[in-house]
């Protein structure tokens, strides 16, 4: 029920587009709320559609250096959100954030980002620990911590996926198995299962269609 709702108001998006945005077809839709500002010029009311966008953040990363938007501005980058001693759909979706990673190693902007969820207990150390653990490269990927209550705030506000402590699931926090697609403008572009090879294989393809469709970039 969600993500049909999250399709159709990215469908929707697909039409809203200022006269700037209307340069190039859009590919694939854009995920988020929308609001519309209204100006005048030479006495003429010009509509401006906004878009939701991925709000700023501070975090360190598994190397205890601070990651910012600067890092990934301008460029399209997949996030997740996770913790390391998650018994239930992390492992899966750590193994297929890698399998993705080394399937676009042929693209060079592409970044990964994977917020922890429970920072108490993943600090950076622990993070590498889970780095070295499951055989992945740091050269894209930043494994993020941070404020618990801003973290989950980040990924149900900004990412639009659910994140939040729970003393009834297992490990103790309840979050989403989605993967993110956001493109240079921090836009969101697609959510995809990243528990389901499928899903991923269709992320996969889709970050391929938005850098050589509206980017053009041929990878």
């Amino acid at each position: 029920m969600i993500r049909s709702l999250l399709l159709l108001i990215g469908t929707l998006s697909l039409f809203g587009c200022t006269e700037s945005q209307k340069e190039f077809t859009r590919v694939l839709p854009i995920y988020g709320e929308r609001e519309v500002d209204y100006r005048t010029e030479n006495g003429v009311q010009i509509a401006d559609t906004v878009f939701h966008k991925i709000p700023d953040f501070t975090y360190l990363n598994q190397d205890s250096v601070w990651v910012d938007q600067s890092k990934i501005q301008g460029r399209v980058f997949v996030a997740d959100f996770f913790f390391t001693t998650c018994p239930s759909i992390c492992p899966k979706m750590t193994s297929q954030l890698k399998r993705l990673q080394v399937i676009t190693k042929d693209i060079p902007e592409l970044h990964f980002l994977s917020f922890s969820i429970d920072p108490e207990t993943d600090q950076p150390e622990t993070l590498r620990k889970y780095i070295e653990e499951y055989g992945v490269s740091k050269d894209n990927w930043d494994f993020l911590t941070g404020n618990e209550e801003e973290t989950h705030e980040l990924g149900v506000k900004g990412f639009m996926v659910h994140a939040e402590s729970d003393g009834d699931a297992p490990g103790g926090f309840a979050h989403s198995p989605s993967f993110v697609l956001v493109d240079r403008e921090g836009l969101i572009r697609g959510i995809y299962d990243g528990t389901s090879t499928e899903d991923v294989d269709r992320l996969n393809q889709d970050i391929r269609r938005l850098l050589k469709d509206e980017y053009g970039e041929n990878f």
